[in-house]
């Protein structure tokens, strides 16, 4: 089978971050591990195309990394004892799936998440070793430049070096602590996935974590919300673009096209999380997305639920982004005007969905040349992708 590098750039992306909390895991090294990775990338580029796609692509890559940083501690280390536990693996055979529990990659999201790094640097990190992006990448999600961002991974990097910060899931006395930037880091890797071009693995990579946090931590709500509520996102997925890639909004989705199990699934995590009577912004804003599940149409949403839940979500979490999700689902109640006034009080002039919700209520109150100026601002914003694109058409 033969590969294109665009291929092959997708399948590293979604591989890296697997490799690298491999590679770290043996090396108990960030950078060495990075440069390792890098290099099986750089080889695979060479050999996939001309040889074709191997049987196992993640396991060559993370074999490959491995086979690498041997070879050049072999090179240039006179570390004999760490030379000595390194060639104690068995490089040539390819790695086998482990039991979910623990997971190499949740180890490195708890290490990335640590109380010691700034929140900032718990994400711009995760994002960078986890997600598999580039420091460009990461860089245009915190609207910061390439130099500033990569500063600000050596710095993260170089602190947990320093600290000693460990490379392990915590102890169940300090999980609950350690938990809200770990669920908020998940989160993330998810919307970069959904909002990015090509980036499916990254989503599938953010559900995968999630379950497995939802397993080692089956009494936190929260956890089990997170689930929900990337379960009831993703099951629009299909119905999300049309075949030449465009964005297509909710409420003009086919919703014949919706995952229906993924719907149960999310639905009955949903349920379950109101038996603990303890609900969280995760548990809130998946019963949102149960409720925009449960509608045939979306006239027949039941707008005063969602408003109602977003008043519970803006109780615990009065932030500007909750109060621009409450006024959308006020827009559809009260009408555009009503909702307009409210988002016009919010501050969230860098943030896209701002301007594109104010392009949709001034579109639908005939103030076109208004809204044609919102659409530009959100598309000026936004990453690339379907939704820039349909912002720059003016939201067609």
């Amino acid at each position: 089978m033969t590969i294109g590098q665009a291929a092959i750039g997708r399948i590293f992306r979604e591989e890296y971050g697997r490799s690298l909390a491999s590679l770290i895991g043996v090396f108990d090294d960030i950078d060495a591990a990075e440069d390792a990775v890098q290099e099986a990338f750089a080889l695979a580029l060479i050999k996939w195309p001309a040889e074709g796609l191997p049987p196992n692509p993640g396991g060559w890559i993370t074999v490959t990394a491995r086979n690498r940083a041997i070879d050049r501690l072999r090179r240039q280390t006179r570390e004999r004892h760490l030379l000595g536990d390194v060639t104690l693996l068995t490089p040539d055979r390819e790695p086998e799936e482990k039991d979910p529990v623990p997971d190499d990659r949740l180890k490195l999201i708890f290490t990335c998440c640590h109380p010691a790094l700034s929140a900032e640097a718990q994400v711009a990190l995760t994002l960078r070793l986890l997600g598999g992006l580039s420091t460009d990448e990461v860089a245009r999600s915190f609207l910061v430049t390439e130099p500033a961002m990569a500063q600000r991974l050596v710095r993260a990097k170089r602190k947990i070096k320093a600290a000693s910060i460990p490379y392990r899931i915590p102890a169940d006395d300090e999980l609950p602590g350690r938990l809200p930037p770990v669920l908020a880091v998940i989160y993330l890797i998810y919307t970069t996935g959904l909002s990015g071009p090509g980036e499916r693995g990254l989503c599938a990579e953010a559900i995968r974590l999630a379950r497995i946090l939802a397993t080692l931590m089956p009494g936190e709500a929260e956890v089990a919300g997170l689930l929900a509520l990337l379960l009831l996102i993703e099951s629009r997925r299909a119905a999300r673009t049309r075949p030449d890639g465009s964005l297509i909004l909710l409420g003009d989705q086919d919703r014949r096209q919706w995952d229906r199990s993924l719907i149960a699934e999310g639905q009955a995590i949903v349920r379950r999380c109101l038996l603990h009577d303890r609900p969280g912004p995760y548990q809130l804003q998946a019963a949102v997305n149960a409720v925009h599940a449960d509608a045939p149409t979306t006239a027949h949403t039941d707008w005063p639920q969602i408003i109602t839940l977003y008043d519970h979500l803006y109780a615990l979490a009065p932030t500007p982004v909750v109060a621009l999700n409450r006024a959308i689902a006020i827009a559809e109640v009260h009408g555009p005007a009503t909702a307009l006034t409210l988002i016009d009080q919010l501050d969230l002039d860098h943030y896209y969905p701002f301007h594109a919700a104010r392009a949709d209520l001034l579109r639908r109150l005939d103030r076109h040349s208004e809204a044609a100026t919102a659409y530009q601002c959100a598309a000026d914003l936004a990453p690339a992708g379907p939704e820039r694109d349909f912002l720059t058409r003016g939201g067609r």
